[in-house]
């Protein structure tokens, strides 16, 4: 399954399978088969980051 293109779209998909699935990043990125550097440069470009302290992605402000 592609990764929603919509940003808010895909902070909430990715929080969602955080929370539900998965214990890490890497862990999704293996699952979804998806290269991190593709998968962090989609998110720069989204204005999306990752808070390990949360476990989150949050929009950067």
């Amino acid at each position: 399954m592609p990764l929603p293109s919509d940003p808010a779209i895909l902070l909430s998909y990715l929080n969602m399978k955080l929370r539900d699935e998965y214990d890490s990043v890497e862990q999704l990125c293996d699952d979804l088969d998806i290269d991190a550097d593709i998968f962090n440069r989609a998110l720069d470009k989204a204005g999306i980051e990752y808070f390990a302290e949360g476990k989150r992605f949050m929009f950067k402000s």
